[in-house]
């Protein structure tokens, strides 16, 4: 399987409601195709169902510009990349955007077996449980959960509940951070909604010491790593190259999470494609 070049397929524009993005969030949706085709390609052999959640899959489109390019947001982009899953479970609070969403993927993707909830997230643990079978002794099943929230807004006590139900994550660590929004600003005005996305009483008063936005952005990814471990998931991470304006940092980090023991193979796919090894520490 080629993890070198993800193609984001083209949609064109139908008239309905699209989501603001910036260039880079191209290369994101290529990085998490990537890492889906190296999560299948790697446990397909050993299980006998594959499962994809977005937990924040939108309306399927992101929009660039006064032009209005438009390119397959994740949810849409999985779809069109991936044949070897049994079913998709797609999760939008927002009504319009999933109300479009199940327009677009019945237009295009009448053939995949989706499933598209509006549930609150405190409710999807109960709902994703009844959809999601549990790995049993002859029958193995393999589910990535995508958790691209572009925000704090996944508290970390949720995320204990889904590898509950035997979930591997997909995190992209991206979040506003940039002159207005700056690391004082979460330490200050956010400190609440940062303890509970971190899961760890004391981490906000470790990130407390940290004298710069990147410096602040590193120690948060290195506390969420070392609190998925605590809680048995391994952790590997690459960093991506970043020029953005809502994210003012050089580079941003994506995380995949899981138990499964392939995940060393996972991660040297992901490194092969990117043909850079880029650590945690290194800057």
């Amino acid at each position: 399987m080629d993890f070198h070049s993800s193609v984001l397929p083209a949609f064109p524009d139908d008239g309905f409601v699209t989501t603001a993005a910036e260039p880079w969030f191209k290369v994101k949706v290529q990085r998490i195709q990537q890492y889906l085709s190296a999560f299948i390609a790697n446990l397909a052999p050993h299980v006998n169902e594959v499962i994809v959640i977005d937990l924040f899959a939108g309306n399927g489109l992101y929009s660039i510009g006064h032009q209005k390019e438009k390119f397959a947001a994740t949810a849409l982009a999985v779809l069109g990349e991936e044949t070897l899953v049994s079913k998709w479970i797609f999760c939008e609070r927002d009504a319009e955007n999933a109300r479009v969403l199940k327009i677009r993927v019945k237009k295009y993707f009448k053939d995949r077996t989706v499933f598209i909830f509006d549930d609150p997230l405190d409710k999807l643990p109960e709902k994703l449980a009844y959809y999601v079978p549990k790995s049993k002794a002859g029958y193995r099943v393999a589910v990535f959960c995508i958790v691209d929230s572009f925000s704090m807004e996944v508290p970390f006590a949720l995320i204990d509940k889904f590898q509950h139900l035997g979930f591997s994550f997909l995190i992209p660590f991206t979040f506003c951070i940039n002159d207005q929004h700056n690391y004082r600003f979460y330490l200050e005005h956010q400190r609440e909604k940062l303890r509970k996305f971190m899961g760890g009483f004391q981490d906000a008063d470790v990130l407390d010491k940290s004298n710069s936005n990147l410096e602040f952005y590193k120690r948060l990814v290195q506390l969420y790593q070392n609190n998925m471990l605590v809680i048995g998931l391994n952790a590997s991470l690459t960093a991506q190259k970043l020029d953005s304006g809502l994210m003012e940092l050089p580079i941003y980090y994506m995380g995949l999470f899981s138990k499964h023991p392939v995940l060393k193979n996972i991660q040297h796919d992901i490194q092969e494609s990117t043909h850079q090894q880029i650590s945690l520490f290194q800057h």
